[in-house]
């Protein structure tokens, strides 16, 4: 009996992670609602959640938001580019069937469908990249194109997951009104936390042991295994690190 108020527990252990998923969320959609800082906000989520998926993370405000401020200069502008072309994909979405139809509606279409999937991977991708990799925003949204396509299981796994919201307010009726109070609640963090499991194997691809740390490394490889200067990424979890393929 003593055993379940131990706690070492697995029961208390679990709650405790519920409480601190509870508590990253709101403090995460507090710094979400003037927009524009959405994309410093999500970077500092998976910054938080990140490290919590290997036990790393103890001080959940404390972190997050150090990691929001040390983001905001570059997560900000990322998260705008995406913004707007999400904005011009889904007008001309919208427009198209109004002045085409037949083939050529069909072809632009799917063009229009593709080009919105290449930038749902992307905005998948980006800002756990930027949360754990130095680099430019172009090397950023690069790479985050990259690992996407590279790691295709991952990636439809998480895009899976990341779907969630979106059909919730498809459903409407109950499920939108449960799926609206349990976002508000938890589900944010819990969906970063969830694919922190994923990014952590991904990443892990990109980061050299310790053995390698000790050799002369080509420091200019990029993820892509061409050679260049700016296409390197840097590890923010340890000083110095660069990522070769």
């Amino acid at each position: 009996m003593g055993r379940l108020f131990d706690m070492d527990n697995k029961l208390f252990t679990a709650l405790g992670k519920i409480a601190d998923l509870i508590i990253l969320n709101i403090i995460f959609l507090v710094c979400c609602i003037p927009v524009f800082t959405i994309g410093a906000s999500i970077t500092a989520l998976y910054t938080v959640t990140l490290k919590a998926v290997k036990d790393e993370e103890s001080y959940i405000i404390k972190s997050f938001l150090k990691a929001f401020k040390e983001n905001f200069k570059q997560a900000t502008p990322i998260w705008l580019i995406i913004l707007v072309i999400g904005i011009v994909l889904g007008g001309d979405i919208m427009i198209f069937p109004q002045l085409l139809s037949g083939t050529a509606l069909f072809a632009v279409r799917a063009f229009f469908m593709a080009m919105a999937l290449v930038l749902f991977i992307m905005a998948s991708y980006v800002f756990p990249i930027q949360s754990k990799f130095y680099n430019t925003i172009k090397n950023t949204l690069r790479n985050s194109l990259l690992m996407g396509i590279r790691h295709l299981p991952y990636t439809v796994l998480i895009l899976v997951i990341n779907l969630i919201p979106v059909i919730v307010f498809i459903m409407g009726g109950y499920v939108f009104y449960y799926g609206l109070l349990a976002y508000i609640l938890v589900g944010f963090s819990l969906e970063a936390f969830i694919n922190s499991y994923m990014f952590n194997r991904i990443f892990a691809n990109y980061i050299p042991s310790e053995e390698d740390s000790e050799e002369e490394i080509d420091k200019n490889e990029s993820i892509d295994g061409k050679t260049s200067e700016n296409d390197s990424i840097e590890n923010k979890s340890a000083e110095h690190d660069s990522i070769d393929q």
